[in-house]
């Protein structure tokens, strides 16, 4: 791993107090980046991810901000970069993963839904355009499911991912003049608190994948950071699959 590929930036991954966020988090400052994480209910667990931050030797700012409140999305980009004089980073990782039978779902779970996981990730990636130098860097994560809605429930879940690639794809056109990259990152099932490699249903989601296993958190957030890489500096507006073959 190269320490200083990211040296002299600043990240901001939101929801990052557990699972794919702290995993993106760490390796993001592991590479050199001072990096800012957001939680909504999680203090404990955030102040922790920021605490390995800094004991790589760089800056870490957790945020407690929920992302369904347009305000408080905005707000924490303009922190991150008043704070830090600068914003070169941004992933969009929090998510609502609301799911069950659509008879179940009604007009206040599709706002929460739509707020959250479409919402946030427009007005953060709005904030952060207004900041950001030529060779900033926005990254969402999606899910497989956008691609592949293998069983039922996930109506809502699959219509707030699917519609990231629509953002993603205007944004990158739109921010591209700028020197900015837009992408998407679509994860298949991966290990973390929520969904463990060993719950019930375990075994039958790895059947789905080409590669019959689960990701750990660490493999999602090695592509995040490549497409944050000047590596990555002439891809835009696309929707990468790190799903093990769950959508081939």
């Amino acid at each position: 791993m190269d320490t200083t590929e990211f040296e002299g930036k600043t990240a901001l991954v939101t929801g990052a107090a557990r699972g794919i966020g702290a995993a993106v988090a760490l390796r993001l400052a592991e590479g050199g980046a001072d990096v800012a994480l957001t939680y909504q209910h999680n203090q404990p667990a955030a102040e922790a991810v920021a605490g390995k931050i800094r004991g790589t030797g760089r800056r870490a700012l957790a945020l407690r901000a929920d992302s369904g409140d347009p305000a408080a999305v905005e707000g924490a980009v303009d922190r991150v970069a008043a704070e830090w004089g600068r914003l070169d980073i941004l992933v969009n990782n929090a998510g609502a993963y609301v799911v069950g039978p659509v008879a179940d779902l009604g007009a206040e779970e599709f706002d929460r839904s739509v707020a959250v996981n479409v919402r946030g990730p427009y007005l953060a990636a709005r904030a952060a355009a207004r900041h950001m130098r030529e060779g900033g860097r926005i990254i969402s994560i999606g899910s497989n499911v956008a691609d592949r809605t293998t069983f039922p429930g996930h109506t809502l879940y699959a219509l707030t991912k699917t519609a990231l690639t629509g953002m993603t794809k205007g944004l990158a056109r739109d921010l591209g003049p700028l020197g900015i990259t837009v992408n998407l990152l679509h994860p298949g099932p991966t290990d973390t608190d929520s969904n463990p490699a060993d719950g019930p249903y375990a075994d039958t989601v790895r059947g789905f994948t080409a590669l019959g296993r689960y990701a750990g958190a660490d493999e999602i957030a090695a592509v995040v950071a490549h497409l944050a890489s000047d590596a990555a500096s002439y891809v835009t507006g696309a929707a990468v699959h790190v799903d093990g073959g769950f959508t081939v």
